[in-house]
């Protein structure tokens, strides 16, 4: 049961957000608005590095969409995970103020990119101090913003996933939990994210979305300026659990962690013969609303899903991943670490990638490549797959394009039936030529490792 909230607190913080706050009935976005789909999430980049890849990278690239991570004020603390304690909601965090922040929106759109903001209104921080900009705090006590009236009665941690009520009201690792189902936190949750939108952001990944009732975001999202806006929400997937990825469908994509699980599990231990019919056939949600990556900022570091310490695997699952047609990709892109719990280089800022411990996966030219043929056969079904029973696979989309992975311990060589018009493409992923006949066949070697691929409107290298 939620506390009561004295009235005179609500009626000021309504008031002052009733300009944000605009009611209307949610609609889900079942997928990434636009013919480009892909997301970079470019993990702890400070916003003016950001808005530098936008313009260098992302965009030629033919990247839809940036996740940008919680720009928040937050706990103070090098490791990268005081990013997501927030102690208030303005633009104050290591990353960048108000006005790189816009700035940074600003260069991304120029740049055909849209920017996806990390949200995170489950909680706030624990313990008590002085923020990234200057607020003081405590847990419950947020001056300005939360009192103890706006928090759920369960002030212990989260300790049974089979126990729907422990799940989505006690504390997640003891951080302070909002309630939801306050009219108070909702609106004022609301105006955060419509002050954002304010700023040109054109969609929200929501933080923890597992431990907010999916009707309590629902109404938070009816109350945005664009209550259509995209939605992505982070609800992992657990066997038997009391709370299950399907309950928020309705409200927008749902990330999909089965996918990356099984992607480690396939590429280290079993055949990529068997990603014949990834996706729903594995059991998985609709692929119309789930987003699905390879590896994210947690799973990289809890060892659930393959990361780039696992070399050609791991480049090998970006290409499937970008190559068939199931959700929505993000592509994880971070820095190197061997303390999990290790911030960003250099505070955040990227001079350069591969440089002061930045991996930048996202432009690493096997992923990156794959960005414009997954745009070139957007909409195609997978045709012509081909598989030796072990770890080579092949498969078209369409009359669009062709992709081969080898993951076998040798070379393999051998012809490939595609439903590709006849002509000269360029396998972007090492910029060899390859000629397919009229009868829609070419032959190739690919290494140990390696893989091949090609779409229309690609013929020189």
């Amino acid at each position: 049961m939620a506390r009561s909230r004295p009235l005179s607190g609500v009626l000021a913080l309504a008031a002052a957000l009733a300009a944000v706050v605009v009611p209307g009935a949610a609609t889900a976005s079942a997928a990434p608005p636009g013919v480009k789909d892909v997301t970079a999430v470019l993990f702890e980049w400070k916003y003016a590095s950001v808005a530098t890849e936008c313009a260098t990278t992302l965009g030629p690239a033919g990247y839809g969409y940036v996740q940008v991570s919680p720009p928040a004020e937050h706990i103070q603390g090098s490791q990268w995970w005081t990013s997501y304690q927030p102690v208030g909601y303005r633009i104050a965090g290591r990353l960048g103020d108000r006005t790189a922040f816009r700035n940074m929106v600003d260069a991304c759109h120029a740049a055909g990119v849209k920017v996806v903001v990390d949200a995170v209104i489950n909680h706030m921080a624990a313990g008590g101090g002085t923020g990234t900009g200057g607020s003081s705090y405590t847990k419950y006590g947020y001056p300005g913003l939360y009192s103890s009236y706006d928090f759920d009665d369960c002030t212990s941690r989260v300790v049974d996933y089979t126990d729907r009520w422990n799940v989505q009201h006690c504390e997640l690792v003891g951080l302070a939990d909002l309630d939801t189902g306050e009219e108070y936190v909702r609106k004022t949750i609301a105006g955060y994210l419509n002050d954002l939108l304010g700023l040109g952001a054109d969609g929200f990944r929501i933080d923890a979305a597992k431990h907010i009732d999916a009707a309590d975001l629902a109404n938070i999202k009816s109350r945005l300026t664009n209550p259509g806006v995209y939605w992505k929400q982070e609800v992992i997937y657990g066997a038997g659990e009391a709370v299950q990825p399907t309950e928020y469908t309705g409200n927008g994509d749902v990330q999909e962690f089965r996918y990356a699980y099984d992607l480690k599990r396939v590429l280290n231990n079993e055949n990529l013969a068997y990603l014949k019919n990834y996706g729903e056939g594995w059991g998985y949600l609709n692929g119309s609303g789930a987003g699905v990556f390879v590896d994210n900022h947690d799973t990289e570091r809890n060892g659930s899903t393959l990361n780039y310490k696992n070399g050609a695997s791991y480049t090998l699952a970006n290409v499937f991943m970008l190559a068939y047609p199931y959700g929505a990709p993000d592509v994880n892109s971070g820095y190197e670490w061997s303390d999990a719990d290790a911030g960003p280089p250099n505070g955040g800022t990227v001079d350069a990638c591969w440089q002061n411990g930045w991996k930048c996966q996202h432009a690493w030219p096997e992923i990156l490549r794959m960005v414009a043929f997954r745009n070139a056969t957007r909409g195609q079904a997978v045709t012509d797959w081909w598989d030796d029973g072990g770890d080579a696979i092949a498969f078209g989309r369409g009359s669009k394009g062709y992709v081969a992975i080898n993951h076998e311990s040798g070379s393999l060589s051998r012809t490939y039936q595609t439903s590709l018009p006849a002509g000269a493409y360029c396998n972007v992923q090492n910029d060899t030529t390859v000629t397919v006949d009229s009868a829609g066949r070419f032959t190739a070697t690919l290494g140990a490792d390696t893989a091949l691929a090609i779409y229309a409107g690609k013929s020189t290298c």
